[in-house]
């Protein structure tokens, strides 16, 4: 497919997007729960009076399933790094070219030329981070650099646990306890990452959503979560400590794309410049507790962001991030029926 636009067509789509700074009408988001911040979004609904609707999902596989059935009425999804290819491939998302829009300048370089979206001709960022391990200082003081804290869990923690439910991502690091690569096939790794969660999990009281209440409350004494949301229960709780396991833990982005069938198309538009105005997406990560991608956002950034453990990889665990390619049909196959025999 050829990218180049001739110049009269680039024209042509500049002065459109600019004539649109007065749109009205209504945009509806379909995005991760708990992640979409309501300040930022009532700032869009006041600056270009349009009414935005958010609805949540719990999954990437939730939010693919729900698009391929048709009659949606979503107008943006935010799929994670891995399964960007996969809604390109299907067709299911607009080539938007955000990349020719005026704020794209502020994306930060290292977000430009990503493997799952070269150069960005269908989506810009959203938020960034990885999953990793929350523990109750009060309840377990040992080593939560591991993701033994979920897999083999100390008798503190058993009973007490919470998993996220996000197949790639407990698969990734179960793979990597085990020494194997991500979409890997090989059979004998996988059966030992099958059998060990199907251990591990009668030790696990919780595979759920609610980390941001339930962990500082007391109720989940450790996790295997997304960093944000063990920053968030930080904050709320001091007890709470976060670790990244040194056998290998998942990176993620999460990304916004146009839908093909959108019906509010220009709307969306105006959102993704929106969120690449440094201010703006500020407010999406003050909310949620992520990084975004965007440069000069951390000047508007809360100050307990700027230096959180959370956040910050330490050098000794830099190497063990790895973020998620999407896999051949063939290996998610293998992977899908450990995951369901893991959920029965």
């Amino acid at each position: 497919m050829n990218w180049k636009m001739t110049a009269a067509s680039a024209a042509v789509a500049i002065l459109g997007f600019a004539g649109s700074a007065a749109a009205e009408g209504a945009l509806n988001i379909y995005n991760w729960g708990d992640y979409t911040s309501p300040e930022m979004i009532k700032k869009f609904e006041d600056k270009y009076k349009v009414k935005v609707t958010v609805t949540d999902y719990d999954s990437n596989d939730t939010a693919l399933a729900k698009v391929r059935a048709g009659g949606h009425g979503f107008d943006i999804v935010v799929p994670s790094a891995n399964y960007v290819p996969i809604w390109i491939k299907e067709g299911l998302l607009l080539e938007a070219r955000p990349d020719q829009m005026e704020n794209f300048k502020n994306v930060d370089p290292r977000w430009v030329d990503v493997q799952w979206d070269p150069g960005r001709h269908y989506t810009v960022p959203w938020q960034w981070g990885l999953s990793g391990i929350g523990v109750n200082k009060k309840v377990y003081g040992g080593d939560i650099n591991t993701s033994a804290i979920f897999l083999d869990p100390p008798k503190e923690l058993v009973g007490k646990i919470n998993v996220e439910p996000e197949m790639s991502d407990v698969l990734f690091a179960t793979i990597k306890y085990f020494g194997g690569s991500w979409c890997t096939a090989d059979k004998e790794v996988l059966k030992k990452v099958r059998d060990k969660l199907v251990e591990a999990k009668p030790k696990w009281l919780a595979m759920d959503y609610s980390v941001t209440e339930k962990l500082p409350s007391g109720d989940y004494a450790g996790v295997y979560y997304w960093n944000g949301a063990i920053l968030r229960s930080r904050l709320k709780n001091p007890d709470i400590a976060f670790g990244y396991p040194k056998e290998g833990y998942p990176l993620f982005m999460d990304s916004v794309a146009i839908l093909k069938d959108a019906k509010n198309v220009e709307n969306a538009k105006l959102f993704m410049n929106f969120i690449m105005e440094p201010e703006n997406a500020a407010m999406i990560s003050a909310f949620a507790k992520y990084a975004n991608g965007i440069k000069g956002s951390a000047q508007f950034m809360p100050a307990e962001m700027k230096d959180a453990p959370e956040l910050v990889i330490p050098a000794q665990f830099e190497k063990a991030g790895e973020f998620l390619q999407a896999c051949p049909p063939e290996v998610n196959e293998l992977y899908t029926r450990i995951w369901t025999d893991v959920n029965k």
